[in-house]
């Protein structure tokens, strides 16, 4: 709304914009419609007044040539009669002349006039087109301005009647509804104009109700779509929210927007949108598609007839960045690849030293009781060296034996053997002698 101040009486009007430009208008019309006469009356007077100086200074330039060659006759002719006939030829000859050169002035004035006529009608031509100019731009104006007029007004009329149409249906809709369809109406609604047009517009889309409760809470719907190779191009998490007009107490939009987002993680969606016929005086969610997404990422509002138009605008802009999302997973598969290849490479580098390491020791040990079975044998050795030198030794000992030797110093055994001796010495067989 503008304001208007009166400036007789200081009272202040309030009036709409079409009306300030109406106003507007009037007064810019007035003062060029003003300007307009005070030019077409100034040129006028400047005409005339060049035209009245024009004729004024050829009046007198003639006048002053008439006065000038009557004063030359008056001469001539006292001159004729001061010399008497004899001078009558050549003062006749002498006046044809002056008469002439008169004559040819008068015609050199009537030239100058006209010239001067032919400026003055120059000079008014130009002002006059120039006038019709301004008298054309001043229409062609008044016409763009009647044609802006119009196609505001077409314009207005147009928003007026969809608006009066979706409140027209907002309260057949609303009429329609008892308490038990009051949750119901608006998914079915939805869900209605989703199938209408899934066949053509969205045939890849998976659009169903959200039933899976497990995490304790649910969302209304959800809507997936992946392209031919099963990579997901967008997925939205929606819920619906509507309710009777008698309802004691009402209910905001911004009451379902933790719920929603924790859904929308949970079932692991990109996008949440919030349907909603809640709050139905908010300007704000009465504007269009509301972004919600300072207080939860990717969350939208909307009211029930942007619900296919926010589909798409989402979907659209999924398709535009599918690319890079595809390049992205690419990457990523890579760099998962990259990633496996290094980690069973670390896995065979930790298994080689863990075996090598195993080896190693048990080569160590093996090493240490061949050292210690050679250490063995080889005190083994020494032992037999040992015994062997015994066994000479011991051997040197029984060669060095005789009976003599043993019987030396025992009488007793001396007197066996002697007796053995004897009695050996009788026999077939000889004993030897000891010495």
């Amino acid at each position: 709304m503008n304001e208007i101040k009166c400036p007789n009486c200081g009272q202040v009007f309030k009036v709409d914009e079409s009306g300030f430009e109406s106003i507007v208008k009037q007064v810019r019309d007035h003062e060029f419609e003003k300007e307009l006469q005070n030019r077409e009356s100034l040129m006028k007077q400047d005409k005339e007044n060049a035209i009245k100086l024009a004729e004024a200074n050829t009046k007198t330039a003639l006048q002053d040539e008439a006065s000038k060659k009557d004063a030359e006759i008056a001469e001539l002719k006292a001159k004729i009669e001061a010399f008497g006939t004899d001078k009558i030829l050549a003062v006749t000859e002498a006046v044809a002349k002056v008469e002439k050169e008169r004559d040819a002035l008068a015609g050199e004035l009537k030239a100058k006039e006209l010239e001067k006529q032919l400026a003055v009608s120059e000079a008014v031509t130009k002002i006059e087109k120039e006038r019709d100019t301004l008298v054309s731009e001043l229409k062609s104006k008044e016409s763009e301005q009647k044609l802006l007029e119009v196609s505001l007004k077409e314009k207005h009329l147009a928003e007026l009647k969809s608006k009066d149409e979706i409140i027209a249906y907002y309260k057949d809709m609303k009429a329609k509804l008892s308490t038990k369809m009051v949750g119901e109406t608006l998914e079915q609604h939805c869900e209605v104009q989703f199938n209408q047009i899934r066949a053509t517009a969205f045939p890849m889309a998976y659009f169903e109700k959200d039933n899976d409760a497990r995490t304790g809470s649910k969302g209304d719907y959800i809507y997936r779509e992946s392209d031919g190779e099963g990579n997901e191009i967008i997925s939205i998490m929606f819920e619906m929210k509507n309710e009777e007009d008698g309802t004691a107490t009402k209910k905001k939009n911004e009451d379902f927007f933790k719920e929603l987002d924790r859904d929308r993680r949970e079932k692991e969606c990109e996008y949440a949108v919030l349907v909603s016929l809640l709050e139905p005086d908010n300007e704000l969610y009465n504007s269009g598609i509301v972004d919600v997404s300072h207080r939860f990422p990717k969350m939208y509002v909307i009211r029930p007839q942007f619900f296919i138009p926010m589909i798409t605008v989402l979907r659209n802009a999924a398709m535009n960045s599918l690319k890079y999302k595809s390049e992205l997973e690419l990457m990523r598969n890579q760099n998962i690849d990259i990633t496996n290849f290094e980690e069973n490479i670390e896995i065979f580098k930790k298994g080689f030293a863990r075996n090598y390491e195993l080896a190693s020791r048990r080569f160590k040990a093996a090493i240490e009781e061949i050292d210690k079975t050679i250490k063995s044998l080889e005190k083994i050795k020494e032992n037999l060296f040992r015994s062997e030198d015994n066994l000479r030794l011991a051997n040197n000992k029984a060669e060095d034996l005789t009976i003599k030797r043993l019987a030396r110093g025992n009488p007793t055994m001396t007197a066996k053997f002697a007796e053995l001796k004897e009695t050996e010495s009788c026999g077939e067989n000889e004993l030897p002698i000891y010495d």
